[in-house]
């Protein structure tokens, strides 16, 4: 099925946020999910591997012990919660390459390299265990790829945009991903109570006839 950017972000958000995440990152994974889709990636696909990784409930252990030196968690690092954190240090990443190890599903890093970069109207390069993508913010250059996980990567400023991704309006999931996605988001509905149903469409109790 074909999906508007805006269903994809939508229900990105949704199901990060029934995995475990906070509003906040889960905000951020709607919009990464969406641009990498925007780049004619399956940006669905990787955040399903992502939730299904449970990693939420451990955050702590994904997450970078020490923000002044090269990114090392104590597992794998956390693509999302560690992509919230490049846009704090563009800064530092701007001045010098910054170095991230065991890094999960790091398609999911290019949309907050790419954020970052498109505030500044520069160029970024995200290395991939030796992999190059090139974006400004809104432009790609990068192979199809689909790693599920990268022992290291480097991000900096400066690069060369070749031949850039054809931009999309919609996205074609893959449906299996998508499955993954929509039974996390259906975590974060209410489920139905009584006085719910009363107030829900229709007569409830009353009759007016």
């Amino acid at each position: 099925m074909s999906f508007s950017l805006n269903e994809v972000e939508a229900t990105a958000k949704r199901a990060a946020r029934g995995a475990g995440y906070a509003w906040g990152i889960a905000e951020e994974a709607g919009k990464a999910t969406r641009w990498l889709c925007a780049q004619g990636l399956d940006g669905p696909a990787e955040l399903a591997k992502l939730l299904d990784m449970g990693f939420a409930g451990s955050l702590d252990q994904h997450m970078p012990q020490d923000l002044t030196a090269d990114w090392v968690g104590e597992k794998d690092l956390c693509p999302v919660t560690c992509g919230a954190a490049l846009s704090d240090y563009a800064k530092k990443w701007q001045a010098d390459p910054l170095h991230l190890q065991r890094v999960a599903l790091p398609l999911l890093l290019l949309p907050f390299a790419a954020n970052a970069v498109k505030r500044q109207k520069a160029v970024a390069t995200i290395t991939l265990d030796g992999i190059n993508a090139v974006t400004d913010g809104t432009r790609l250059s990068c192979p199809d790829a689909n790693a599920h996980r990268a022992d290291s990567v480097t991000v900096s400023t400066g690069g060369t945009l070749e031949t850039t991704r054809p931009r999309q309006t919609r996205a074609t999931p893959d449906p299996a991903s998508w499955d993954v996605l929509t039974n996390f988001a259906f975590r974060t509905y209410a489920p139905a109570t009584e006085q719910s149903r009363l107030l829900g469409a229709g007569a409830g109790l009353s009759d007016n006839d």
